[in-house]
């Protein structure tokens, strides 16, 4: 049989060399560049009979002797797998805010004139401080002669007041006076309101984030305005896909991680909004921080929630699974009749984290994973895991 497979092997290079034998003579007609074309598939496919013939064959041999053509044994990693927990994280990009933010404003109906300014960016100011004032000259001009009102009408009742206590002039004199003199102290009162709101006070304490106002400006205004951020009372505000609303809730833990600080907490959402956005498709999550000068608004701030754990369970590296026809499956080492082979094992997934893969089912703990070499691989390959 040997003998056979030499004389097939002697035929193959003797039809291999006469084809690249063969050139071709530019100078002669289209009838013999096509005959020797077909010349030159014909040898190719005696070939091709010829190499299955030989392949044929040394299956045959290898079959009735085993030891004709010895496996190699091919060189693996290997990882003995153990149980132990496992968690999911959505990871996400956040920032810092602030729970209050105070834009200043003038209680007067219409704006006004900047008259004085004692506020600048930047300044910490308590609820209550006077930030600016406006022109009240109109006010003020109301108030003098809402004053003067008053005092005339004070004078006029208590004329008739003490003409009434001598049982001069009628109740009704007495009454009429009364009443104009509570109305000018009502129109008093009024003009002093009025006058009132030429003042502006801060609602929150709180540091001056923005100070766009200038002496001479109307405020309030589109472009002239001041704001306030409280930074004793800070959040952290990221924005969640919508395929995890049924996942993610008030209560859930976060880790959240700041960068520039080289610094990170735990915390619990606090806030869980319930509508999509209809642009990004995502909803908005809130967390509390503690009391810190260390956090500021806008801030970027990195947030992990943990969606998912599985207290003793088995993963592998994501890139250790395959996919055939019949599914998902890894290569694991098995120990036959004192050799080395890799062994298909079906396998059920579960959730994928930082490349590490859950599995549900198909393999146990001290099951040994092949994680390096597995390409090519296939079932009952006989395999090595020391160098030879």
């Amino acid at each position: 049989m040997m003998n056979k497979i030499k004389h097939l092997l002697f035929a193959a290079s003797l039809i291999i060399l006469s084809s690249c034998g063969s050139k071709t003579d530019t100078s002669k007609g289209d009838s013999a560049l096509a005959e020797k074309k077909a010349k030159l598939e014909q040898l190719k496919k005696q070939q091709e009979d010829l190499n299955k013939q030989i392949t044929d064959l040394q299956a045959e041999i290898i079959k009735l002797d085993p030891s004709a053509n010895p496996e190699k044994a091919k060189l693996v990693a290997v990882q003995k797998l153990t149980s132990e927990s496992f968690s999911h994280y959505i990871d996400l990009q956040g920032r810092v805010d602030a729970q209050n933010i105070a834009y200043v404003t003038s209680r007067s109906p219409q704006p006004g004139q900047v008259k004085a300014l004692y506020v600048k960016q930047g300044d910490y100011v308590k609820k209550g401080q006077l930030l600016l004032t406006l022109d009240n000259s109109l006010a003020q001009k109301a108030v003098d002669q809402a004053q003067t009102q008053v005092k005339y009408a004070q004078d006029i009742y208590n004329r008739r007041n003490n003409l009434w206590k001598e049982n001069i002039g009628t109740q009704v004199d007495l009454t009429t006076a009364k009443n104009n003199l509570d109305q000018a102290q009502h129109q008093l009162d009024q003009a002093n309101e009025q006058l009132s709101f030429s003042k502006v006070y801060a609602d929150i304490s709180g540091y001056a984030d923005e100070v766009t106002i200038h002496i001479g400006e109307t405020f309030p205004s589109a472009t002239g305005y001041i704001k306030i951020v409280n930074t004793s009372d800070l959040k952290v505000t990221a924005q969640v896909p919508e395929n995890y609303l049924d996942r993610v809730k008030v209560g859930s833990s976060v880790r959240i991680i700041f960068p520039d600080l080289n610094d990170s907490l735990n915390a619990k959402i606090n806030v869980a909004s319930k509508v999509i956005d209809p642009n990004s498709r995502t909803f908005q999550i809130e967390a509390k921080l503690p009391a810190s000068s260390t956090y500021k608004p806008n801030q970027l701030a990195f947030v992990r929630i943990m969606d998912y754990t599985a207290s003793s369970t088995l993963t592998i590296p994501v890139n250790t699974l395959q996919t055939d026809e019949q599914g998902k499956y890894v290569l694991v080492a098995v120990s036959e009749n004192g050799k080395l082979y890799a062994r298909k094992k079906r396998v059920e997934i579960g959730e994928m984290y930082n490349n590490q893969l859950e599995i549900k089912s198909g393999l146990s703990a001290g099951d040994t994973l092949i994680t390096d070499g597995f390409q090519n691989l296939y079932d009952g390959q006989l395999i090595t895991t020391t160098v030879s």
